[in-house]
């Protein structure tokens, strides 16, 4: 195994590079982070409405079948 030698002026150039990409990958990551923060924030009003509804319609009375509202009875006559 070899030791390889790499100038000072190289090595900085090096890290500034590896510095710079890592920076750019956190700021990609943050505006990922706050998409999904979003995303996760809608779905969980729309869970929420969701069981809300369900809720209210699972303890409304169940209407009884057969029976026609008579406003609602289109072309009968009596």
């Amino acid at each position: 195994m070899t030791i390889e030698q790499v100038s000072q002026p190289e090595m900085l150039r090096q890290f500034k590079d590896r510095f710079s990409a890592l920076i750019e990958e956190n700021q990609k990551l943050a505006e990922k982070v706050k998409e999904n923060e979003v995303t996760a924030l809608k779905l969980q009003g729309a869970i929420e409405a969701l069981e809300y509804y369900n809720q209210e319609t699972m303890s409304a009375p169940p209407e009884e079948d057969g029976e026609e509202d008579e406003d609602l009875a289109v072309g009968t006559t009596d």
